[in-house]
């Protein structure tokens, strides 16, 4: 069932000389995201632990080349404020302003599999509420303040619909996600004041390698027939709803989770 979704349309106005900082850009779905902000104009700082320059930086030759909006890679570890800065440093230095921050980096792929609470150590859970929730605080706060320089921006937070579903075998994971989407309601409230929004997109499952790591063929095929729109879930699929928030399309919404799943969960 592993089909090709349809093209999208235009990307929402208003993102052409917007700077947006995208984090775990050197992974698959993270390297369509600095893509689709590109072509819609923007400039992008990728940003990606060093381990992963080989393919952040191809990524961001390839953004920059497709254009019209040009990207730039930026090593960092976003459970690191010191990193952080540095990345908050490189963006205002090379683009002169950061508009929008996308909270993508995650813990999943190195789950490895699933399995249940109770043969989890604490190291593993530590691990991923460092990166896939204090890593989203910590790129909230490194933003602020450069986005009140701005007269306002917007932040997008990866989140996950595990956090509504409960999924089996993967509690840490389903808990950090819950979390980030608590985290985004917190953080709407306090910086609207300041003309700062801050949503979150929950994805449903991604029909991807990292996808296929961690489930069977079986599950995934299953996933996919549960949908209203029963096909597989593409990285494409988040690309819409992720420029609409990032854009002043969606000025007005802010503390918002927007669930990208085919229909399989309905808010």
């Amino acid at each position: 069932m592993r089909e090709v979704p349809p093209s999208a349309g235009p990307p929402p106005a208003g993102l052409s000389g917007r700077t947006v900082v995208v984090t775990g850009a050197g992974a698959p779905i993270g390297d369509s995201y600095v893509r689709a902000f590109a072509a819609a104009g923007a400039d992008v700082v990728a940003v990606d632990l060093l381990s992963t320059a080989r393919q952040a930086l191809k990524t961001a030759r390839t953004a920059t080349r497709t254009g019209p909006g040009r990207a730039v890679f930026a090593p960092a570890d976003v459970t690191s404020p010191s990193d952080w800065q540095l990345v908050v440093e490189r963006t205002i230095a090379e683009f002169g302003r950061l508009d929008v921050l996308v909270n993508n980096a995650a813990v999943y792929r190195s789950l490895a599999r699933k399995r249940p609470l109770g043969e989890l150590c604490v190291e593993e859970w530590d691990a991923v509420f460092a990166v896939n929730v204090q890593g989203t605080w910590l790129g909230i706060r490194a933003v602020t303040p450069p986005m009140v320089d701005c007269g306002g921006g917007s932040i997008v937070n990866i989140s996950s619909v595990v956090g509504r579903t409960g999924a089996v075998g993967f509690a840490h994971y389903v808990a950090s996600k819950a979390a980030v989407e608590g985290l985004t309601r917190a953080a709407a409230r306090e910086l609207g004041a300041h003309n700062i929004r801050v949503n979150a997109v929950a994805p449903g499952l991604v029909d991807n390698d990292a996808s296929r790591t961690l489930n069977t063929e079986e599950y995934l095929t299953a996933a996919a027939r549960a949908r209203a729109l029963p096909r597989p879930m593409h990285a494409h699929d988040l690309i819409g709803p992720l420029l609409w928030l990032a854009s002043p399309a969606s000025a007005f919404v802010t503390g918002q989770t927007v669930i990208v799943d085919g229909g399989q969960v309905f808010a």
